[in-house]
């Protein structure tokens, strides 16, 4: 025989808790910036929210990284290199620089 139960929801949130998917994959590479230092003496990175851990590195490093581990609320990765520069970046640069040459040409014909 078969009892139906009143007033309850057979959706009970007893179990574990589901933790939302990871926004990184192990093995795969990304261009971070270090903000802070752990505990442990770790750089912290953030990418799209998950904290990162990164050894070696200190705030304000650019670097490249590669995912070595992944938790359920952090990662752990290896710093690979500097990160590459962004090529808008560079041109801001670039035009700066170049207003810079005209005004001291400007200055030198007066």
């Amino acid at each position: 025989m078969h009892y139906e139960r009143r007033g309850r929801s057979s959706n009970r949130n007893f179990g574990p808790r589901r933790f939302p998917p990871k926004p990184v994959e192990i093995g795969k590479e990304y261009d971070v910036e270090i903000l802070e230092t752990s505990r442990r003496g770790e750089g912290i990175a953030r990418i799209k929210g998950l904290v990162c851990f990164v050894p070696n590195t200190k705030p304000g490093d650019h670097v490249k990284i590669r995912i070595t581990r992944i938790s359920r609320r952090f990662a752990e990765a290896e710093a690979i290199g500097e990160a590459e520069e962004k090529p808008a970046e560079t041109e801001v640069v670039e035009e700066e620089s170049e207003t810079e040459e005209t005004t001291a040409e400007d200055e030198e014909t007066e």
